[in-house]
Formats: structure tokens, sequence, C-alpha cells
């Protein structure tokens, strides 16, 4: 596995500061938030002198019951070639359900979810894994993921399903140690015993990141310092392997340069004290980048080509099945979560309160920056006003349409109430709508005829 040392998550908002820091070998960049024929100026002075940059994938959904979409798989590939990347990340998670496999509405969740680690889950996960590996130009790495919710009847610890990820597919590991931790504080899952089932050999790089405690709840908020807890779980990996890279993640509240450069450094005396008191580091390095390199030994099925086939419609049609139960439960689940339905049997409901609440504040956050006008026309009012919008209304394609729809919301409400912010509102909605074809039903019969009005049309 190809070393890359130290780096940390590329954001616009403190590109100058990377560029000024010490040390940094690689940065890793949001996939969604690039576009190859249009990278930031700052993205490119890294690339010109030798920074690695890989791209991090949030919306694959490769945890959910279909097929991996081509469009974006088509787009992320096209983002590791114009970044000369090693390879490209994205998580083991589901983002979106419903839809005509469970014949209910298709609702985005706007953040990562937890797949429940069950054969079905894990079947489908390794096919929708095998499916993305040969549509990218690099190798694949999964990284696991922070939840604030457990599954019931779940047949499989974090680690063994992450073990047996691998040995199936031969995908690499993203081992993100503040979501261990994350884990341990919302389900009592000990970080030890994750790291001691994983294959180490596996793993690409690793994440680091700050968060906060609420209420007994830890929040990986990557707007908050790295705590000791995590570091203690970055310790205990590299007590296992000297890991090829390891990165710190800070996603909002970014603070001076000089924080980010202690944060940086407390990692990588973590990591060197890993490496001297492992004293087999180098072979399990060396290991490692044989094993990412050729990956597990792949078997055929023999015989005749009759038994062949029906080998393959059988273990297809088992497939179909697990797709089918796996989305009925993913749709169950995010319908709770986003349009106030009656929690799934077996969930905590309390703790499905507060993922719903993370959500739709999550929601807000993100809308607010991929629209950061409607923040400044609606002032204090935004939030609350997006709040109360949301609760109900899930999300159905992607934030700058969220947007959008928030928009429309209020001026069918005739808000916001003072004249001035409405025409700044209403202006903005105008330029970016553009329009749209009418859809069945009477109540898209009442917004279209609410934009012509709007529109004065």
């Amino acid at each position: 596995m190809r070393r890359l040392g130290t780096g940390i998550g590329w954001r616009p908002e403190i590109a100058d500061d990377i560029e000024r820091l010490p040390g940094i070998d690689w940065v890793e960049v949001v996939a969604e938030n690039i576009c190859p024929g249009h990278l930031p100026d700052a993205l490119l002075r890294l690339r010109e002198r030798g920074t690695t940059i890989v791209p991090h994938g949030v919306s694959l959904g490769l945890g959910g019951a279909e097929r991996p979409d081509t469009a974006r798989l088509t787009a992320l590939a096209e983002r590791a070639e114009a970044l000369g990347s090693p390879l490209v990340t994205e998580h083991i998670a589901f983002v979106r359900a419903g839809g005509p496999r469970t014949a209910s509405p298709a609702a985005e969740a706007g953040h990562l979810l937890p797949v429940p680690r069950t054969r079905d889950a894990l079947d489908v996960l390794c096919e929708n894994v095998r499916i993305v590996q040969e549509s990218l130009p690099v190798p694949l790495a999964l990284e696991n993921i922070a939840a604030l919710i457990s599954w019931p009847g779940e047949e499989l610890t974090e680690g063994q399903f992450l073990a047996e990820l691998v040995e199936r597919t031969g995908v690499r590991l993203l081992i993100d140690v503040a979501n261990l931790h994350t884990n341990h504080v919302n389900r009592g899952e000990d970080p030890a015993a994750a790291l001691d089932a994983l294959p180490t050999s596996a793993i690409a790089y690793v994440h680091v990141a700050g968060g906060v405690e609420r209420d007994g709840v830890w929040h990986d908020s990557h707007a908050h310092p790295v705590t000791q807890p995590v570091l203690d779980v970055l310790a205990e990996l590299c007590a296992r392997t000297a890991p090829p890279g390891v990165l710190l993640e800070r996603d909002d509240n970014f603070p001076a340069t000089g924080e980010l450069a202690a944060e940086l450094d407390a990692i990588r005396g973590v990591v060197a004290k890993g490496v001297r008191n492992t004293s087999e580091a180098g072979a399990v390095t060396a290991a490692a980048g044989s094993a990412a390199a050729t990956g597990p030994a792949s078997g055929s099925v023999t015989g005749p080509e009759a038994v062949e086939e029906a080998v393959e419609e059988a273990l297809e049609e088992a497939l179909e099945g697990a797709r089918g139960r796996l989305a009925l439960a993913q749709a169950s689940l995010l319908s709770s979560l986003v349009a106030g339905t009656p929690a799934p049997e077996g969930f905590d409901r309390r703790r499905l309160g507060v993922q719903s609440r993370a959500l739709v504040a999550k929601r807000a956050d993100v809308v607010g920056k991929v629209a950061p006008e409607l923040p400044r026309i609606l002032g204090t009012g935004f939030r609350p006003a997006f709040l109360d919008y949301a609760l109900g209304r899930p999300m159905t394609a992607g934030y700058r349409r969220d947007a959008l729809a928030f928009a429309e919301h209020l001026l069918a409400a005739e808000r916001p109430e003072d004249p001035s912010a409405r025409r700044q509102l209403t202006q903005w909605w105008q330029e970016r709508s553009g329009p749209a074809p009418v859809r069945p039903g009477p109540a898209a019969r009442l917004a279209r005829a609410a934009r012509l009005a709007l529109l004065g049309r």
C-alpha cells in the first residue's frame, strides 16, 4: 500500500492555512464539492507541488439496497482521474431509501446512516462494492461510520462485518478512529475489540476528528478539537499496525492555523510512538502493500456450463431477495427519521428522536452553505424557519433542490413578512428555479400555479 503520511481534509475555508502548514503530505477533498474542469486554484497549487489529493465521496450510499448510481460512479471516476489520485474513498452507509422496490416515496437522508450488520446487508454491500471496483480507475477504500442508533437483530460485530467485507471483495479500509469512539459512547461497542477483528493489512489510511458529548450522546461534529479518547483509539490502532496515512478532518468552526498545526503534531506523536513500540511495524506495512495490491484470491464455479448458469441464477435470485428485504427495512427506518412515521419495531425511540433532530439540523447547516444567500436574506429567522419547514418534509433531490423548495414554501406562505426580504427571496428564487414540468396531482398543480403567480405569468 502506498504510504501517504500526514494529511488534512481540504476545505475552502482553510485552503490558505493548508498551504502554509508544515509537513502536509496529502489532502482529502469531498468529491461532490469539486468539478474536474474547474478545480479551485488552491487545490491546483497543491497538486502542482506534488501533494497527493484523494477524493472522498459521500453520496454513493453503497450500503443501500439499490445498485450504485451510474452517474455518481462516473463522476467519482472523473474526479480521481482529474486529481491523479492513487485511490478513492466512500462510506459503509445508506443515504437514501424508498422508491419502486418498496412501493413507497423515495427520500434522501442528507447524511450517512448505518447499515444493519446482517448477512442480507453484507451480501448487498459486497455486490455493490464489486460494481464500484469495476467502474473506478483506481482502488476503493471504505470508511466505517459513526452512528447514533443501533439496528435490532444484528448478526455480526463491527469488526466481523468489516473483516468479511474485505475477505469477500478485497476492498481497502479507511478506519475512522473518531467514529469507533463515537460508537463506543453511543452504542457501547469496544474500539479495541473492533480493531482486534480488523484485517490491518487492508487499511489504506486513518481519519481522526473531533466531536462533543451532549446528554450522554457523542456527536461526531468535525467542528471541535480532537479529544484524548480519540487519540487513545488511534494509539490502539498504531499498536497493531503502522497506518500508511493519517488525516485530520475539520468541517466547521475552523480554528487558527496554529491550533490546526498543534492537532497535527499530536497525531504525528501518537503515530510515531506506535511505530516505535511495534517491533513488526515494517513487516506489517509491507504486508499491507502486498495484500492491497493483490486482493483475495477469487474462485470460479467449475462444471458444465448449464450448472454454472443455474448456480449464477440462484445466487442472483438470492441477492435480489436480500435487496428487497434490506430495502423495506431501510425505507421504514428512513421514513421514521425524516417523515415522522412510527418507529420500526426494536429501535430505541429516544435515540431515533435524537437522530431525526440531527438530520434536520444537518440539512439546515448544509442548505445554509450551498445557498448562503438564504441566511443573509432571512437573517436570524433562517434556521427556525428551515427547521419548521423540514419537519415531515423529506429531502428528495439533494441540497440545492432542498434550498429551492424551502424558498418556494416561504413565498407561497407570503413570507418573510418584511417586504424587502420577500422581494430579495423572490428574486433569488426566480434566478435559480427556471421552468418546470407540471407533475400530476392537485398539490403539484397548486405549487405550479404558485410559481407562475410569483413570476407574474
